[in-house]
């Protein structure tokens, strides 16, 4: 389970808000931005802080006084002081409020060697009877130590994603910029030294393998010949008017998580993947001549 924890880190609290929409519509479970639930029906996520616990004289006291105002949505947060003494009293006061049936439904680690801890906490709460008690983990994750946590086999049920999702680290700016390409029903193209661009209105074909996954596209004009294929651009307005009503957030992401699943194996994991195969077709192909042949003997 992955869960947006990033709206203290991004830039503004649009940005935030629309990180936990970006961030559900990719995969995620759910958000701890409350907003994002009201707006979007995302599911939403929380446990507690470390001011909650240092407000209080004791752990114990504090984890029994959360318990009692979530009964039906208990996750402690255990690594304020000493994260392995903390679960054995997570399991103590499990035993206390079972007869006022209060399940404690999990715990979260935010520090320290998550591994390590996850697996001592999970040993704590089995022999305790909690086996059914989840173990969270958050604290500046990424990609990369979530994959680190999975291969050393941690016991952890689901992660809190922060500042490395809002926050663009390892990409402080897009390198995009908007090129013409069609101007009074003519098409136009740019075409200097690196930055060429393919002419016209462009149809994009998407072929697939005999195991459903995507094998690469082919580039053609619009009203070209129909290729081989999936079609994927679709008309959505014309004259100004939208033709069909908005999908749901939910249908749009059903949509993504299919559209990942046929993504081709080697585009799912962290290690660089082979260039996804483009082809041109022949008239786009030719179309792009015949505009260089005739801006070149224009300037002449």
């Amino acid at each position: 389970m992955l869960v947006d924890f990033g709206m203290r880190r991004a830039h503004g609290a649009e940005a935030g808000l629309l990180a936990a929409r970006a961030s559900y519509l990719a995969g995620f479970s759910g958000t701890a931005t409350v907003l994002a639930g009201t707006l979007f029906d995302i599911p939403l996520f929380g446990t507690m802080a470390h001011s909650f616990i240092q407000s209080h004289r004791d752990e114990s006291e504090a984890f029994e006084h959360f318990a009692r105002s979530h009964p039906n949505n208990t996750v402690l947060l255990i690594d304020t002081y000493d994260t392995e003494a903390a679960a054995h009293k997570v399991v103590t006061l499990a035993m206390k409020l079972e007869a006022e049936k209060i399940n404690i439904q999990g715990v979260r680690l935010d520090s320290g060697d998550l591994a390590g801890h996850a697996k001592n906490v999970r040993q704590i709460l089995n022999a305790g009877g909690l086996p059914e008690t989840t173990i969270f983990a958050s604290g500046n994750l990424d990609e990369y130590k979530l994959h680190a946590l999975l291969s050393a086999h941690a016991p952890i049920d689901g992660f809190g994603i922060g500042t490395a999702l809002d926050i663009s680290i390892d990409a402080p700016s897009l390198d995009c910029a908007y090129k013409l390409q069609e101007y009074a029903g003519k098409p136009r193209r740019k075409h200097s030294e690196g930055k060429a661009t393919w002419p016209g209105r462009k149809q994009v074909y998407r072929h697939y393998g005999s195991d459903g996954c995507m094998t690469g596209d082919t580039v053609a004009l619009e009203d070209d010949d129909p290729q081989p294929g999936e079609p994927l651009v679709q008309l959505f307005m014309r004259s100004g008017r939208r033709l069909h009503p908005s999908p749901s957030l939910h249908a749009i992401r059903d949509q993504t998580l299919t559209n990942y699943i046929r993504l081709p194996a080697a585009m799912t994991t962290l290690d660089p993947a082979p260039s996804y195969p483009v082809t041109i077709s022949n008239t786009l192909r030719a179309m792009a001549d015949q505009i260089d042949s005739e801006r070149i003997l224009h300037d002449r």
